[in-house]
This record gives structure tokens, C-alpha cells and sequence, in this order.
């Protein structure tokens, strides 16, 4: 009994103690006393507003033109060009085949089963232009989005989403016909040749100040898996050598933890999806940027006042939380197993981290570098002509996860380096570091195993 009666009075006395010493003098947001009375927890409320995110973010991705159809089907007439005369258009058409030669991808998820069954069956003609339009109105072209006239037939016009150059498909049924691969950089897509193909290019004569002839000579000059984004900023569609200024199509997978989405560092994700939705695929929006005003880098951007674009119809600003979320959700796919040699791969990782220095700049596991990863050109042993075309004039350290979906169309930001061999010859060789002929070969197949 005792007992009981001590530690019941030491209790009182701890409960006494404890209202004396109530932390009275300690400062607190007095917002949080909201969340005293709500029934839903803030951690319900944070995974709600993720969940939808990734929902909204997914459809913004895939689906979203961001009113570009006023832009590639309003001025620029594609769809005419892509529908031919015989359906309301201009020319001969572009036949289903011809499409899929161009890079362009099909969804196989969006046909219907009788139009599946008839693909897989050999029934329904890659060659004619009429199952070009009939894969179109089922909004199954990966990236594309016709719009149909009242009779649900005629294509009016047309626009272009996210997934145009960064989604693929797994080939399932034919070659370009397939599941869906969102974030992969898609590779076999000509994107100069098929803007090459509209009826209209004054668009892109009058910002450039040059005729038609030399608009296509650039855009044919790309070829499958590049695209220019800053030909509308500085007007440089060569580089001095007299090849093409376009670059690869980056990856959009794998980007969390990444500052910067592009090869030569324009700024963050989120900046990069307002540059790219409102000047590239010239949807309407906003985007500011007085870095782009710089007359004597940027004169096409200075003289059209492409730095500071504010349409009122903004279909593009409210849908970058959500795109980001979702790119970010988005990870560095894997390669199979048969597709690198384990063993050299575990001994290249040695090379990787050690005599290799290569984890110097590509640190595990982000295979880039937390911070501002910036580097110069003379840094990497490269010209400094896409550097300078970016504000910072420097290089960004790309990360490596995922690499080998990027091997078609050659690594670095114009595919310079034809394979993973020439890449690590070229550092070796800049950075002296002596690699032996089998550290080189371990090398190798851990970048593919990345």
C-alpha cells in the first residue's frame, strides 16, 4: 500500500511539475491549430493530392495538346497534309506505314479488339491513308490528337502532347505498334521530316527571316530521334561544321532527384515543361524568361519577344504541378537479364568508382551530382557550340540510369559517340587514365547493366 501511495504522489508531483513548466515561452505557427479539429490527417490529405497528381499528371502527359492544335493544325495545316485530297486535305497522304517508317508510335491499347485482331491478321492495309485517319479518330498515335469535324470523320485539325517525343511502345503487336512506354526518349521519330511534310511553314519562314527552302533544309536536317529546341531562340539551324544543331531526344524517366532535364542546363524540370509546351510545341501558356531577351545570343527570341510569351487562354501553367509530379513518379527502366555480362559488369563497377573516376561526376545512385551539375565543355573534352546556346554555357551531367534505352541514335547531346566503346575511349584518352583494353571492356558492360 506504501508503495501505491509513493508513486501515486510522485506522479502528482511530475503532473504539478509538468503544468508549472509548460513550454509557454516556445513560439508555434498558429495555423496548426486548424488541424486539431479536421477529421481527414494531413498524411491523408498528402497521399489524396499525390494520387490525383499522378492521375491528372498521367492524362496531362499523354493526352494533353495544350491548345497546340490551333498552331500545327490551325497554321501550319498537318493534318492536311497527313489526310491527303482524297479526305478533305492536300497531296497524296501519309499511309499507316509510311507513318510508322516516320517514328510515329501506335497505342494498342486504344484500338479497339476488332481493329487489333484485324492488324494482327494482316486484313486492314498499312498502305492505304485511310487507316492512317482510322488510327487517328481512335486517338491511338502516340502523342498526336486529331480533332474531328461534326460528322466525328473529317480531321479539322490536329495537336501534339508530352508523349509525342518522349513516349514509345513495346512493339507487342508489330514493330511501332505496341504498349505503351512512357518517359522513353522516342528515338525513331523524324520529327524535321513530318513538320517538313505541312502545306504551311510562313510560321517559321517569318520568325526565322528565311524562305521555305531553307525551313526544310533544316528540318530535314535532323534526322530520327533529334529535335532543335533552340532554333526559335538563336536561329543557328548548322553547327560551324555544317551538321545539324539538333540534339537526341532526352529521356523524361528517372528525373527524380534531378535538377535539370536537358542536356546543357536551360533550368529545372518544371521550367523546362513551360519552355517546351509554350515554345516548342507552341501550345498556350506562359513563359518568362529575360535571360532569352540577350539580343546578341538570342536574336530570333529578342526580336520576336520570345522571352516573355503571356497568352491569356493560359492552358499550360495549371497543369505543371501535376506533369512534373508525374515525370518525377516515372523510373529509369532496367535492362534485362541477357543484355550485359553480370560478372564483367560487377568488375566495371571497381572501374566505375575507381581508376575510371567516372562516379567523380556520376554519383551513385543518382549517376549525376546532387547540386548544380554543371560542367564546362573543356571539362568533358568536347566544342563548346550546344553549351553556348544555354544561358549557363555549360554542359550538364546526364544520368546514366536507364542507358541503354538511349544507345539507339548515339550518346551525348548529339550522339557523337556512336556506342558505349567510344564513350569510354573518349575519357580515357581526355582524362589520361591509362584504362587497360579488359578494364575498358568491364567498363562497358556495367553501363549497360546501369
Amino acid at each position: 500500500m506504501k508503495t501505491t501511495t509513493y508513486a501515486a504522489s510522485a506522479v502528482g508531483l511530475l503532473l504539478i511539475s509538468a503544468c508549472i513548466n509548460l513550454p509557454k515561452d516556445v513560439d508555434t505557427n498558429p495555423a496548426v491549430k486548424s488541424e486539431k479539429t479536421d477529421v481527414e490527417s494531413w498524411s491523408g490529405e498528402i497521399r489524396d493530392h499525390s494520387a490525383k497528381l499522378f492521375r491528372d499528371g498521367q492524362e496531362i502527359f499523354r493526352h494533353d495538346t495544350f491548345g497546340s492544335e490551333e498552331f500545327w493544325g490551325g497554321q501550319l495545316r498537318l493534318h492536311q497534309a497527313i489526310a491527303g485530297q482524297a479526305h478533305g486535305g492536300v497531296g497524296p497522304g501519309v499511309t499507316a506505314r509510311q507513318a510508322l517508317q516516320l517514328g510515329l508510335k501506335v497505342d494498342v491499347g486504344r484500338l479497339p479488339a476488332i481493329l487489333v485482331e484485324a492488324i494482327r491478321g494482316r486484313s486492314v492495309s498499312l498502305d492505304r491513308v485511310e487507316t492512317t485517319i482510322e488510327l487517328l479518330r481512335a486517338n491511338a498515335v502516340v502523342g498526336v490528337k486529331a480533332f474531328l469535324g461534326e460528322d466525328k470523320k473529317t480531321i479539322t485539325s490536329i495537336g501534339i502532347t508530352c508523349a509525342f517525343c518522349h513516349s514509345t511502345v513495346d512493339d507487342s503487336l508489330l514493330k511501332g505498334i505496341g504498349r505503351r512506354l512512357d518517359g522513353w526518349p522516342n528515338r525513331d521519330l523524324d520529327v524535321g521530316a513530318i513538320v517538313a511534310t505541312a502545306p504551311n511553314l510562313r510560321p517559321f519562314e517569318d520568325l526565322l527571316g528565311v524562305d521555305r527552302a531553307t525551313v526544310e533544309k533544316v528540318l530535314k536536317s535532323w534526322g530520327p530521334g533529334k529535335y532543335d529546341a533552340e532554333l526559335d531562340k538563336d536561329g543557328k539551324g548548322l553547327r560551324p561544321d555544317g551538321k545539324s544543331a539538333a540534339t537526341v531526344i532526352p529521356a523524361a524517366f528517372g528525373l527524380a532527384g534531378q535538377n535539370l532535364h536537358t542536356y546543357n542546363g536551360w533550368g529545372g524540370i518544371p521550367y523546362w515543361n513551360a519552355y517546351v509546351a509554350v515554345t516548342q510545341m507552341h501550345g498556350k501558356g506562359t513563359y518568362f524568361d529575360q535571360r532569352v531577351r540577350d539580343g546578341a545570343k538570342y536574336p530570333v527570341s529578342a526580336k520576336a519577344n520570345r522571352w516573355n510569351i503571356r497568352d491569356r487562354d493560359d492552358r499550360v501553367t495549371s497543369k505543371l504541378p501535376a506533369l512534373h509530379f508525374y515525370q518525377l513518379a516515372i523510373p529509369a527502366p532496367k535492362p534485362k537479364n541477357g543484355t550485359f555480362d553480370p560478372g564483367a559488369a560487377q568488375r566495371g563497377k571497381a572501374v566505375f568508382e575507381g581508376r575510371g573516376r567516372c562516379a567523380t561526376c556520376h554519383v551513385p545512385p543518382l549517376f549525376s551530382e546532387p547540386g548544380w551539375a554543371m560542367h564546362s565543355a573543356a571539362e568533358i573534352g568536347i566544342d563548346d557550340f550546344q553549351s553556348r546556346r544555354s544561358p549557363d554555357n555549360m554542359y550538364r551531367t546526364t544520368p546514366l540510369a536507364g542507358l541503354f534505352v538511349r544507345e539507339k541514335g548515339g550518346f551525348y547531346h548529339d550522339g557523337r559517340f556512336a556506342d558505349y566503346a567510344a564513350v569510354v575511349n573518349h575519357y580515357d584518352g581526355h582524362l589520361r587514365l591509362g584504362l587497360s583494353p579488359a578494364e575498358k571492356r568491364d567498363l562497358v558492360e556495367y553501363l549497360k547493366s546501369l
